[in-house]
């Protein structure tokens, strides 16, 4: 075997992985305010206070609005993911084994990231409760929740701009499928109906997507309704890929990389939304 045919194969790799983690991997990564390219251990995110406006005097000064400035650090973790490729396994194997391994590194990976930013998003502290409003612990994901969160974002002057994202459970994503002004066509339009070959729909002015890698705590699933700029997600490394040659094994080891982290910019875009679920 020639000596440098891991360079062959890691470029394979490092296209195959890629190409599957953007196809299959993480689902909320573009839901999230994202800094690319990171050097370092760390990576701030800014954040900015809102402002006041305020008259002035004929010829006076122009008032001053002292806008809250603040960071946030967001720490960036190591991942791998790796496994083994005998060589004389690929002999015998109608399957493309690389293929399969480039999906598994990819949606580990893909796994992680979206890990990395539901522990994030667990971190806030609003929750759409209010039992005169009907929203208790011992419902599901119900309309009254729904439209107090949408409540809550509204009141903390939360941007209305495209940019609002929810995610919920398969389980609360079928308790939302009960509800007329989520399913039927006759309330949202055509155009906001489920997307054809996946399940993600707008409504109240966001992205709604289920999710099964949401918190589950005891009999409490934790739904979101949030805003972009509300999360930060640091890139340290985009996913590479090494291939190495182990004569003593007979096999190439495939190991994927990434180094990224998550973390809470600003809580008041957040809104938790917990529902039962057995």
């Amino acid at each position: 075997m020639v000596a440098t045919i891991d360079q062959a194969f890691i470029k394979q790799f490092d296209a195959e992985v890629f190409e599957a983690y953007q196809r299959h991997g993480s689902k909320l990564r573009p839901t999230v305010r994202v800094r690319n390219d990171v050097r370092g251990a760390s990576c701030v995110f800014q954040k900015v206070g809102t402002g006041t406006a305020s008259s002035k005097a004929r010829d006076g000064l122009v008032p001053v609005m002292n806008v809250q400035h603040s960071t946030v650090e967001c720490f960036l973790q190591d991942y791998y993911a790796g496994d083994w490729i005998d060589r004389l396994d690929e002999l015998k194997t109608n399957i493309d084994e690389r293929a399969v391994l480039a999906n598994a590194g990819a949606w580990a990976l893909g796994r992680k990231t979206d890990a990395l930013i539901i522990g994030a998003l667990d971190s806030g502290t609003n929750e759409a409760i209010g039992t005169q409003l009907g929203t208790t612990d011992t419902d599901p994901l119900t309309k009254a929740k729904v439209l107090l969160a949408f409540e809550m974002l509204g009141n903390a002057d939360v941007p209305d701009d495209g940019n609002r994202f929810a995610v919920v459970g398969w389980n609360q994503w079928a308790d939302l499928l009960q509800i007329q002004e989520f399913a039927n066509t006759q309330y949202i339009g055509p155009d906001e109906l489920p997307w054809k070959g996946t399940q993600a729909k707008r409504w109240l002015g966001a992205l709604w997507m289920p999710h099964s890698g949401l918190t589950k705590n005891g009999n409490l699933r934790y739904c979101y309704f949030y805003h972009r700029t509300a999360v930060g997600h640091a890139v340290g490394s985009e996913i590479a890929t090494d291939v190495t040659w182990h004569g003593d094994r007979a096999a190439h080891f495939v190991n994927s990389m990434m180094s990224q982290g998550s973390v809470m910019v600003n809580n008041t875009g957040v809104v938790r939304m917990r529902a039962f679920e057995s």
